[in-house]
């Protein structure tokens, strides 16, 4: 692997502690949605939160309306070989911060702006961790602007659709690790040399429709979709790659060089369904395709970078890596008490299929959610939801390459809590 600062904007982008969604992926839009495991999202429209799954729900807004969410993601991921050793709780916690506000115009028409995050990840392993040239420090951040406009057609139709503008900032670091007496050309064998660090950052522009449709009041079914977003990251890279030789030594120099980036982003395809049963009881259900597939390989390109030829370096390649993404599917059922008109109950379960093949970056594996929740409605116009979820991820067993010649076999296990918090204000 060939590691380019710019590309930390991705590689970051790939970090381990994504277990709580498959990917890189952030799901964590709101309280409300995670109490029941976001099942029924498209379709619901219970808070301005639900902006973020589908447009066309502001429709069913009469009153202004503002909801801010803060979820709280703790990760409990390990790694394991029996050649490199184990690194344990390699996923620091993070907090995801989300707004929106619904603005209805007329009868027929609204508007509104969701402010959140659809992917981003972190990872931390020790400096000398045997395994560093692959592992190391990474972390992502990505928020989404998303303008948006719905239009009510008649009683039981509604559309609505988006914009959006995504902003990036990544950083990355690499050690030599096991692969330090290699790396090292002439100096100090050091597992703590750095060979790669990066940080960058850039935008990408993207659209999203929706559509709602009311069989009754208390039945309603949603579909949506937002489109793939391709980011264009710059940013500075030393290390390796951009190396050059010292005059007169056998030792190299590391220079710090500018590098290009370009990430697709994969869209994402969701139909859900809410019913409500009974006076008291209803259920909902959501069906989520991503398309991994979208992403396609790492290639990060600088002028300045493999000037040197080193084992396995490309002139003008910064990084390179190849990555197997194909399509997966999330499913979700939920369900929700009315226990009063100040208090709604919620639970819900969720089935997280696996994106990608494992690696040290993203030790991927299918996934399963275990969600409860509740309202509490302060006054007519304030209202507060709380949640928690236990995300449970498989034990997996994968083989990485480190370099030309040099690879390992690796376990990987950890869980994922969140606890959201979210605050609803009707104007």
């Amino acid at each position: 692997m060939r590691i380019n600062k710019v590309a930390l904007a991705v590689t970051a982008l790939l970090a381990a502690s994504q277990v709580q969604a498959a990917g890189f992926q952030v799901s964590e839009h709101s309280a409300s949605g995670l109490g029941r495991a976001f099942a029924g999202e498209a379709a619901i429209g219970d808070d301005a939160a639900s902006l973020a799954r589908n447009p066309a729900l502001m429709a069913t807004f009469d009153k202004a309306q503002l909801s801010v969410v803060a979820s709280y993601v703790s990760p409990d991921v390990d790694t394991e070989s029996s050649k490199f050793g184990k690194a344990e709780d390699i996923a620091p916690a993070q907090v995801v911060p989300a707004m929106y506000y619904i603005q209805p115009i007329n009868d027929k028409v609204a508007v509104g702006l969701a402010i959140y995050s659809n992917y981003g990840t972190g990872t931390e392993y020790p400096n000398n961790y045997a395994a560093g040239v692959v592992a190391g420090t990474t972390s992502i951040a990505t928020v989404n602007f998303n303008p948006n406009v719905s239009y009510r057609i008649n009683e039981q139709l509604s559309v609505g659709a988006g914009v959006s503008l995504v902003y990036a900032t990544a950083e990355l670091k690499r050690n030599a690790g096991a692969l330090a007496p290699a790396l090292s050309a002439g100096k100090i064998n050091d597992p703590t040399m750095n060979v790669a660090e990066m940080e960058g950052d850039g935008y990408g522009f993207g659209w999203n429709v929706g559509a709602l449709y009311e069989i009754n009041k208390n039945n309603r079914l949603g579909i949506s979709y937002k489109s793939k977003v391709k980011t264009e990251l710059k940013g500075e890279y030393t290390g390796i790659a951009s190396s050059t030789l010292m005059s007169g030594s056998p030792l190299l120099d590391q220079k710090t060089v500018d590098g290009t980036l370009d990430i697709n982003l994969p869209s994402i395809l969701e139909v859900s369904g809410y019913h409500k049963l009974t006076d008291k009881f209803a259920v909902s259900y959501s069906w989520m395709y991503t398309t991994w597939s979208d992403f396609g390989d790492i290639v990060a390109e600088g002028s300045e970078c493999g000037k040197i030829p080193l084992p396995g370096s490309t002139p003008g390649v910064c990084l390179e890596k190849k990555e197997d993404y194909k399509d997966s599917s999330r499913y979700a059922i939920g369900g929700e008490y009315y226990l009063s008109e100040a208090m709604t109950l919620r639970a819900g379960y969720a089935f997280d299929e696996q994106a990608g093949e494992a690696t040290l970056s993203i030790p991927d594996t299918d996934r399963q959610w275990y969600t409860a929740g509740l309202t509490y409605k302060a006054t007519p116009a304030l209202s507060f939801d709380f949640a928690a979820a236990l995300v449970a991820g498989k034990e997996i067993e994968f083989k990485e390459e480190l370099a030309a010649g040099t690879s390992g076999t690796f376990k990987s296990s950890g869980d994922a809590y969140i606890y959201s918090a979210q605050m609803n204000y009707s104007f």
